[in-house]
């Protein structure tokens, strides 16, 4: 009977959690198209247009990566306070806190890139066309730090009250609003001077003021949110808010840095191997990246449902929501892994209809099938600890798998070995199964079932 009883409760839980997730996994396809909508648009105009956006965007990646981490602590920190039954009003002073953070934060990182711009342009010896366009692009996106900011602590806010459709109504607002505008400012439409590359910028930055606003208006519009009061000006406790964002986010900017550190490099590595292996891991890379959306967004899910738990004391909910939130994530994995396993060649077409390219990227799409399994898992079993706001001992153990493990494994198999580039897939495949096995084994280590 109980097997009966706890089956039902899992049925329950994966229910909860995918109403929760499904926005959120739209509002982040929504963020990756944003990108990709700048990419096609930079691409048309002309390809040192596109040389600049790319090289552009990559150099505000990392910092983007890193601040989107330390932002994540908000959904655990005020999921737990939800939870806990804490007033509205106590939370909406943490959350003005974080925004405050947010701000602060966010001009350091507009600084940051201000003075990298030069050095680390200088260092990829670019063409004097494409660097100067390049600098111009990414000096202007530097400026969007503050508003991304805000608007990572914003959504987290929403995502831990369980109001998952705000993000995903900001998203797409901002998505609109970015193509239409990066299409009028580049091309010089409406009667206004085209500006190219610098164009896309401006809208990005517009396009996240406005994503600003949206959250402004729905958290004004929504009785739960609305009661956080996030512009009422009051004085935040710095001292102990930055402190609470800063132990349990600093291990997640980490963690998501790391990770991002390791796809980089990897795509270095296989520059050594020639243009068309190139072209053939981004093609497989793309397509992990895109399907890793959906358990990327089951671990926010994941995270907002087991802070609730936590918050309330109830440890045996814990365990089944983080279980739960795991198996969802394995469940997609083995579907997505069959599609990238069994239909390579309908994959690739999508992307590319040359031979050579197609032929070895299907062949990385049979690996970044196994990739997928150990990726989905790591990512829910990540998020299901943010939810119990165990975060430095997943950032050691993940960090030593990507560069202790698998980012050397990946050298030593590519280059030292007769694989080649197929060895940078399989150090990648060693160091996420080894993180989601090391995550896994945290997580039902501290939150036992029964």
């Amino acid at each position: 009977m109980r097997s009966v009883s706890l089956a039902g409760a899992f049925r329950d839980e994966a229910r909860q959690n995918l109403a929760l997730a499904l926005p959120l996994i739209a509002a982040q396809i929504s963020f990756v198209a944003t990108g990709t909508v700048d990419t096609i648009l930079a691409g048309r105009l002309s390809a040192d247009a596109l040389a600049a956006v790319a090289v552009g965007a990559n150099v505000w990646f990392l910092p983007f990566v890193f601040f989107m981490g330390v932002f994540m602590a908000v959904s655990p920190i005020v999921a737990q306070r939800v939870g806990a039954g804490h007033a509205a009003e106590r939370t909406g002073l943490f959350v003005r806190g974080a925004i405050v953070v947010a701000l602060v934060l966010g001009v350091g990182w507009t600084l940051i890139l201000q003075a990298i711009a030069d050095p680390v342009l200088d260092l990829l010896a670019l063409a004097p066309r494409v660097r100067a366009m390049s600098e111009g692009y990414l000096r202007v996106l530097a400026l969007a730090g503050a508003p991304f900011c805000m608007c990572f602590v914003m959504r987290s806010a929403a995502e831990a009250h369980g109001l998952t459709r705000i993000p995903l109504v900001a998203g797409l607002t901002g998505l609109a609003f970015n193509a239409g505008a990066a299409w009028v400012l580049m091309y010089g439409k409406l009667g206004l001077p085209a500006l190219g590359a610098v164009g896309t910028a401006l809208a990005t930055l517009a396009a996240a003021w406005v994503m600003v606003a949206v959250y402004g208006v729905l958290f004004a519009l929504s009785s739960t949110l609305r009661q956080l009061a996030v512009w009422r000006w009051e004085r935040p406790r710095m001292d102990r808010d930055m402190f609470e964002i800063a132990s349990v986010g600093g291990p997640i900017a980490l963690i998501l840095t790391a990770e991002a550190w390791l796809f980089i490099i990897g795509a270095l590595m296989m520059a050594r191997f020639g243009g068309d292996v190139v072209a053939a891991h981004q093609v497989a890379i793309n397509f992990a990246s895109l399907t890793f959306m959906v358990p990327l967004s089951i671990g926010l899910a994941t995270t907002v449902r087991v802070g609730h738990a936590a918050g309330a004391g109830r440890s045996d909910e814990v365990a089944l929501r983080g279980r739960a939130g795991m198996l969802l994530g394995a469940g997609f994995a083995l579907v997505s892994a069959t599609v990238m396993a069994l239909a390579p060649g309908r994959v690739v077409a999508v992307y590319t209809d040359a031979p050579g390219v197609a032929a070895l990227a299907a062949r990385f799409l049979g690996f970044a099938a196994v990739f997928q399994l150990a990726d989905c898992v790591q990512a829910t079993a990540n998020g299901a600890l943010r939810g119990i706001k165990d975060t430095r001992l997943p950032m050691c153990i993940t960090v030593g798998a990507y560069w202790m493990v698998g980012l050397p494994l990946s050298a030593w198999l590519a280059f030292g070995t007769a694989l080649g580039p197929v060895g940078i897939w399989m150090g990648f495949i060693a160091g996420l199964g080894l993180a989601a096995v090391g995550l896994s084994w945290r997580f039902l280590r501290r939150a036992p079932l029964g």
